[in-house]
């Protein structure tokens, strides 16, 4: 489960509009709606959550239904403080396990992939959050705006939303900073009072917070110009085209003596192993193929012969990201996998759950976006005679165009 917190309750009083700054038109549209609209499109978002000022719920909740959005999404009312208002959010969504990420309402220019990237890397390190090397020189001053030191900028980021943490550790995190009072500028120092380390991702510096009215101005710049393929980002936001394939895998390898046996980058513990010229994993061999006869690129036989000794013994999870890397480069996306192993013995069922977290980490999606199964034939055929194991693979992409 991920879900995100869209924090738009700041009543920006820098922007001197008299009015909740993320509800200011934005070429005709909301500033809030730009990173509702990102989110709702990514597909390892499951749910949103809105938070507002108690008074402009109603208000929040019109416009949300007038988008037309495809994830589930509700409206909270937030507090006096962006923490406290990020607080009451966590207690109505109620989650302990998962991701959950935290954007502010007044960032409207987050990628659709920046959000990907955080979330996968939350899922890694269990904290993550965009960021930006800082240009220019630091210089920290006394209180009468003397110099007192250089600071070394090479080690300087500029930290940006969406930031993405296991639902446990923001839980916790929230928990330790109201029990002590604490009042944080951001989530991830919540976190990095706990000692749990936040890797820091490389977001853009078109990734801007709407503060001022010089900030709206720049915002509708960067929406408003158009890259080398003719499309603006307002233009992307507004159409939301999305492109689905789908692919099919299938793949057998013999079971053969003096072979450990893997399987969905698992090691499984087994009199046999498969044959074959790389670590032999069925399972992820199916799924590869099924990835290129979606995205139309061939089969895994291409691109890895078993003739080329580069690929002798090869781990199939580095296989598997070479395909993955290969999709990105034509704009893919995994959207879904499901995949059946089809053999007699061993039995599969304690090591289905990490066959589902290696590869869902290995494609850098979550892990309800994949679903492995296994099944026997009940002793028919070479399966059912324990002479090799077999795999099918169904895997659906995805493309924003």
């Amino acid at each position: 489960m991920v879900s995100v917190i869209v924090a738009a309750a700041g009543q920006g009083k820098r922007m001197k509009s008299g009015m909740n700054k993320t509800f200011i038109s934005l070429l005709h549209q909301p500033v809030f709606s730009y990173s509702v609209q990102t989110f709702d499109a990514c597909p390892a978002v499951d749910r949103l959550v809105v938070v507002v000022a108690p008074d402009e719920t109603l208000q929040m909740e019109t416009l949300l239904r007038g988008m037309k959005l495809y994830k589930p999404w509700q409206v909270v009312a937030g507090g006096s403080e962006r923490q406290h208002s990020i607080a009451n959010a966590l207690t109505m969504l109620n989650q302990q396990n998962g991701i959950i990420v935290v954007h502010d309402g007044a960032r409207p220019l987050a990628e659709p992939l920046l959000v990907e990237e955080v979330i996968h890397a939350a899922i890694e390190f269990r904290a993550a959050v965009a960021g930006v090397p800082v240009k220019d020189t630091v210089k920290l001053v006394d209180e009468n705006n003397f110099v007192c030191q250089t600071l070394q900028r090479d080690r300087l980021w500029a930290v940006q939303t969406p930031q993405a943490f296991e639902a446990g550790v923001l839980n916790q995190a929230y928990g330790q900073a109201m029990a002590e009072g604490f009042l944080g500028t951001d989530d991830s120092v919540l976190v990095e009072r706990l000692g749990i380390p936040v890797k820091v991702v490389t977001g853009s510096y078109c990734n801007i917070k709407i503060t001022t009215p010089e900030d709206l101005c720049i915002a509708e710049t960067l929406l408003q110009k158009t890259p080398t393929d003719g499309i603006s980002l307002n233009d992307e936001l507004e159409k939301r085209e999305m492109t689905n394939r789908v692919g099919i895998g299938y793949d057998v390898h013999r079971l053969v003596d003096g072979r450990k046996l893997v399987l969905g980058g698992v090691d499984v513990p087994y009199k046999q192993g498969l044959e074959g010229h790389s670590d032999a994993d069925v399972l992820l061999h199916a799924i590869q193929d099924a990835m290129l006869g979606a995205a139309g690129l061939g089969d895994i036989g291409r691109h890895f012969p078993d003739s080329d000794k580069q690929y002798k013994d090869i781990s199939s999870l580095i296989l598997l990201g070479k395909v993955r890397d290969l999709l990105a480069g034509d704009g893919w996306k995994v959207n879904n996998v499901d995949a059946v192993v089809i053999a007699e013995q061993p039995k599969l069922a304690p090591y289905i759950a990490i066959m589902n977290e290696t590869i869902a980490k290995t494609l850098q999606v979550t892990i309800k976006q994949v679903n492995i199964k296994a099944t026997t034939t009940e002793r028919l055929g070479f399966t059912g005679r324990q002479e090799g194991i077999a795999a099918q693979a169904v895997v659906s992409l995805v493309k924003f165009s």
